[in-house]
């Protein structure tokens, strides 16, 4: 038998009394109530099918996601093939393609540049952030992975543990989201969720060098960002979690035995379960109860410097300018087409491209044939390095953090997993 090596992360160790399961319970069943007819009609059209298992657990009937897919002829060479077929796709993902389709190119192939100071004191205020929220709503430990499977079903145990969270307490943060886009497996951490009076709101906060609101290319990235969350939790809400086609695609063991640390963090969680297809009907069921969002979205900027708040912006979500982002994401990682420039009036985003030396939409002279060099170096190491480190779901070594409630599994590359 193969010898399997752990997986460090850090999971919640605050147990759900029986109590607080109660007031759970009621709350999204009062928030159930008050869902559209529409979706409550879709939901009776498409019945999810559980069983009882002798531990009190749930685990899905023999169903087929309620979905029948032609099979589509697969391009081995596609961006998504090469670097996401055993991750699926991050939110960060789409929204770093509508910035600049080559730059995020060169990214996969070179690998990352060396972080700014903005990126540096940008992912430290989220330290900062998350540890502010410490006290009363994220506590760390950790927890051994041994698989894939439990990969996954870390994340799906997290998203259970954040929604108590957010229904007891009306707050929760680094809440993780795995749904589909069509019929690619995508992932969202939402920075922050917002429940008052029954309403739900999606917050993002975005940390700025310079005491000014960003360009307007900028905000609108960030604007695709939190819509591109809310339409992950709207098709959570409004179709089944495509089970059968989950497991397939990562090649997944559906029968897989989580480990007993895991098992007992599932109980402190309110979810008792066994097998990875116990965690799935979990985070089936908890899905299909989630209460709807609000339109109104909400972008925040803080200063680096002081973290004072620079400005909010407030934005309704609109279906049909995400959707079609999306998709024309997912041409590009699908390898349906080439990769595009950025547009000719947002060229000077160029100027803080690390791959600008090696951009074809460049003159390269004789001044920047050094900086050539360097960048083909750069590139060639880092590649070996995103080669050993894009397939999570192979067990290896590797540390990462599960956030109390919030309970986000965050691996070393950290805001770059959003």
């Amino acid at each position: 038998m193969p010898k399997e090596t752990a997986i460090e992360s850090e999971i919640p160790t605050e147990i759900v009394s029986d109590e607080e399961m109660s007031l759970i319970e009621a709350a999204f069943s009062l928030a159930f109530a008050g869902r559209s007819a529409s979706i409550s009609r879709h939901f009776h059209r498409n019945p999810l099918f559980y069983k009882r298992c002798n531990n009190n657990s749930y685990s899905l009937g023999d169903i087929e996601d309620g979905i029948t897919q032609k099979k589509k002829k697969v391009n081995e060479s596609s961006l998504f093939r090469r670097f996401k077929k055993k991750t699926g796709l991050f939110v960060t993902d789409i929204t770093s393609t509508e910035w600049c389709e080559k730059q995020k190119e060169f990214f996969l192939i070179c690998g990352k540049p060396k972080a700014s100071e903005a990126m540096k004191a940008g992912s430290a205020r989220h330290a900062v952030l998350e540890e502010g929220y410490a006290s009363n709503v994220i506590t760390k430990v950790e927890v051994v992975i041994r698989s894939a499977e439990e990969h996954w079903a870390l994340k799906m145990i997290n998203f259970i543990h954040g929604t108590n969270q957010l229904i007891l307490d009306g707050l929760t943060r680094e809440l993780p989201l795995i749904g589909f886009a069509e019929d690619v497996c995508m992932v969202g951490i939402i920075d922050e969720i917002r429940m008052k009076a029954g309403t739900i709101t999606l917050v993002e906060t975005k940390t700025r060098s310079q005491n000014n609101l960003p360009s307007e290319p900028q905000q609108r990235n960030g604007r695709l960002q939190l819509m591109c969350y809310k339409y992950l939790w709207d098709n959570l809400l409004a179709h089944p979690f495509l089970t059968q086609h989950f497991l397939q695609l990562f090649n997944l063991n559906p029968d897989y035995m989580l480990s007993q640390e895991i098992l007992e963090i599932a109980i402190q969680a309110g979810a008792p379960v066994q097998t990875l297809n116990d965690i799935l009907g979990k985070y089936q069921y908890v899905c299909s109860m989630l209460p709807e969002t609000q339109e109104q979205l909400l972008l925040r900027y803080e200063y680096q410097e002081d973290q004072s708040l620079i400005g909010e912006n407030q934005y309704l979500y609109d279906s049909d300018w995400v959707t079609d982002k999306i998709r024309s994401s997912l041409e590009l990682w699908k390898g349906e087409r080439e990769a595009n420039y950025a547009p000719e009036n947002e060229r000077w985003k160029c100027k803080h491209c690390m791959y600008a030396p090696r951009c074809p939409i460049n003159t390269i002279t004789t001044t920047t044939v050094q900086t050539l060099e360097i960048m083909n170096s750069h590139c060639y190491n880092h590649k070996e390095a995103v080669e050993a480190h894009k397939e999570p779901s192979q067990p290896q070594e590797h540390m990462g953090r599960v956030d109390k409630d919030a309970g986000q599994l965050k691996n070393h590359v950290g805001k770059a997993d959003k």
